[in-house]
């Protein structure tokens, strides 16, 4: 991969996500880089999906799902009903054609950085545990044992965040992405759970 230049990345990102959007990203990017130092994945490339996760979440719904249909990109029907879960998508599309990025591990770390998926890379698990864990984070139940964990087991965390989403989805009356239980349950069985 050739040279990054973070400072024009990021303030490309200023430029194109909100002020709380791009808080987040900065932590995501912190976060990411931590947890790479960690576990002993690529700081840059960590640092790379970590800024450009969320670079398609403040686009309209209808340009979300005009990226996808343009490109030929699959929608499925729960996509269809919410357009906003579309942002991973798109934003690994606009990664590769807008940021030029080639690196497959940093865009599959952007596209699937919100339901997961069986099998992850450690970049993916990085990118999606930072995403929940960063620092401007301040909701999510279990959050500080989230955090201590994902710095000490990280496929644990993983089991963790996706639990507490699946309860949070239930609970509120979410529509639930199927991969999000798939790589739950992936998660589970390969760590020896029971899944309930």
């Amino acid at each position: 991969m050739k040279e990054i230049n973070f400072r024009k990345i990021r303030k490309a990102m200023e430029k194109t996500l909100d002020a709380r959007r791009y808080e987040h990203t900065l932590g995501v990017e912190y976060t990411a880089a931590a947890l790479a130092m960690r576990y002993g994945e690529s700081i840059r490339n960590a640092q790379l999906a970590g800024l450009l996760h969320d670079c398609a979440k403040c686009l309209t719904d209808e340009k979300k799902l005009s990226i996808c249909e343009k490109h030929n990109i699959a929608v499925s029907e729960i996509e269809k009903r919410n357009p906003f879960l579309l942002h991973a998508k798109a934003g690994s599309y606009l990664a590769m054609k807008k940021y030029h990025v080639n690196d497959a591990d940093v865009i599959n770390a952007i596209l699937n950085h919100t339901t997961g998926r069986p099998g992850m890379s450690l970049l993916e698990k990085i990118i999606f545990t930072a995403d929940y864990i960063e620092p401007g984070r301040n909701q999510a139940p279990n959050l500080d044992k989230i955090r201590r964990m994902a710095f000490e087991d990280l496929d644990r965390a993983l089991v963790m965040i996706l639990e507490d989403t699946l309860a949070y989805l239930k609970d509120t009356g979410g529509e639930m992405d199927p991969m999000t239980e798939k790589t739950y349950e992936y998660y589970c069985n390969k760590m020896g759970n029971i899944v309930s």
